[in-house]
């Protein structure tokens, strides 16, 4: 739909889901006043001026293809009368509407709201009614105080506050922290020496093996505290219109890393029974910092309940262990296009987006995503098969293997035949002689309880980087993407030593780092990293 004979607030409206803008935003574009942007969110049979009308149908003209494509699907939709809309909402907000015409219509929503009516014993329908109270109650303007405020607490504090919490002893395992010729950064990333510098080539060292378990520990039922949490989560999570996908994660129940071989078990669970629970407790965590309250036991219900030592920690078994896999992200370039004059390294570092649900607004390498099955959950298992998708999804343009999109139809994505261009050279060309993807680390993120496996894909032919690196583009996670050079050795110091760093992200830079400096010869002049 390009052409709209005449615009009234319900198609004024969709053009502004569509667009995503704020109410401000949505003033700002069309020169109007915010106030007349609410009015047609609160009367969608309103018929805005002839002037206005102009100026619709110019933002609309000028918009990109898949902006007109999600116009065209919001506009058909049916509109949600005033009756419909408990009068506790405010609906001279657009995200209200939304969040409201998601919470009865979206099946990731449904999901949600099935699974927490189980697992908390309620009746049927009751955290659908729950979940609109807590909606009713929010107001935006705190939300973007406290995610303002989430911000502001670094990864020190929040590897601190942990070490605090944890404090009756780790053994064997301790937190890991890096130091950066003499600076020090510390994480929440609990390792052991067999976890450290692995060196592991994926497609020959991963040995994880998918088996049957028993769904009925993750977690069975969750009590009050727990139940008014995760809908609190969810009506914040429409109020924000954060994406909520119930995609299949894969769940870690046993794990034996040495230098010589990942070996492991994974069962599968989903992204609900995760983001519902264990994922809760990075939030429960930063904001009893940013409020300067005492990080104890007894002062952190959730982590209480489902994260309340470090056997916890270790215990896979008996504990939902969803996580993922992250990748420092490097390639050669030849003198004549780095920036220094001789042959580098480029890396690239990315800044998470406010959208997503993980590490939001922290830095972090790329790409960077949850294990989870694609089409095939037995072969899927395999790290390298998350991270060869990831470098689609999040740096190639490939959005029919971004499972947030929705379900996959085709019997295999990552099919020769359906690959990018940059992804083709790489699968036509030998790793090992023209690039490689190794696991570096493992440790478990005491934040939410996270496996993280820690890679580095080099690609170590100058060649690509000539053909494809106009073609890179991070994808919606990102808010933006910062390349780096391997030879500007006081700006990686700096950058390890950013606070902004995600715990995981540092965990796997240091890494990867670690490991450049054994293989890239004269391309590099990395900080000494211990």
């Amino acid at each position: 739909m390009e052409v709209v004979e005449q615009w009234t607030g319900q198609l004024a409206g969709a053009l502004q889901r569509a667009l995503r803008l704020t109410n401000e935003g949505f003033a700002g574009e069309l020169g109007t006043a915010v106030r007349t942007v609410a009015k047609w969110n609160a009367e969608p049979e309103l018929v805005p001026t002839v002037e206005i009308q102009r100026a619709l149908n110019t933002l609309l003209y000028r918009s990109p293809e898949d902006t007109k494509a999600r116009f065209a699907l919001l506009a058909s939709a049916e509109p949600i009368a005033s009756e419909e809309i408990p009068p506790s909402v405010n609906v001279d907000s657009t995200a209200s509407v939304e969040a409201e015409r998601r919470l009865a219509s979206d099946k990731n929503v449904a999901a949600a709201l099935e699974w927490l009516d189980k697992r908390a014993g309620w009746s049927h329908g009751r955290s659908r009614r729950t979940v609109a109270e807590q909606l009713a109650k929010i107001d935006p303007c705190d939300l973007q105080d406290r995610a303002h405020r989430r911000v502001l607490v670094s990864r020190d504090q929040i590897a601190s506050a942990l070490s605090e919490y944890y404090a009756d002893g780790f053994g064997e395992h301790q937190p890991y922290s890096a130091q950066a010729d003499g600076g020090v950064a510390a994480t929440s990333v609990l390792v052991r020496k067999q976890w450290l510098d692995l060196k592991l080539e994926l497609a020959s060292r991963d040995r994880l093996q998918l088996v049957d378990t028993d769904e009925a520990v993750v977690p069975a039922v969750i009590d009050e505290i727990g139940a008014d949490a995760a809908a609190r989560r969810l009506a914040e999570a429409l109020a924000t219109n954060a994406r909520i996908i119930n995609t299949p994660l894969y769940r870690l129940t046993g794990i034996d890393v040495s230098p010589e071989a990942i070996e492991g078990s994974v069962g599968i669970t989903d992204f609900v029974s995760y983001a519902l629970t264990m994922d809760l407790l990075e939030g429960e965590l930063i904001d009893a910092i940013a409020e300067g309250r005492s990080i104890a036991p007894g002062n952190l219900p959730l982590r209480d309940r489902y994260l309340p030592d470090v056997n916890a920690v270790l215990g896979l078994d008996r504990r939902l262990c969803a996580g993922g896999t992250l990748a420092l992200f490097a390639v050669a370039r030849p003198s004549s296009r780095a920036r220094r004059g001789a042959p580098d390294y480029l890396l690239l570092i990315q800044e998470r987006s406010g959208h997503v649900l993980n590490a939001a607004r922290r830095l972090a390498v790329i790409p960077k995503a949850f294990h989870e099955p694609l089409v095939d959950y037995a072969e899927d298992v395999q790290i390298e098969r998350t991270l060869e998708r990831e470098m689609e999804e999040e740096l190639f343009g490939r959005d029919d293997v971004d499972s947030t999109e929705g379900g996959l139809l085709d019997a295999d994505p990552m099919h020769p035949s359906r690959l990018s261009e940059p992804m083709r050279w790489l699968h036509d060309h030998t790793k090992g002689s023209h690039w490689r993807m190794e696991c570096t680390g493992f440790g478990l993120n005491l934040v939410s309880g996270n496996f993280e496996f820690a890679s580095l894909i080099v690609i170590e032919d100058e060649e690509w980087w000539g053909q494809y690196g106009g073609l890179i583009r991070a994808n919606w996670e990102s808010s933006s993407l910062r390349r780096y050079s391997t030879l500007d050795r006081s700006v990686l110091r700096s950058l390890i030593l950013d606070p902004a760093w995600s715990n995981e992200g540092l965990f796997a830079l240091t890494h990867g780092l670690r490991r450049l400096a054994d293989i890239g010869g004269q391309r590099v002049n990395l900080p000494t990293i211990e």
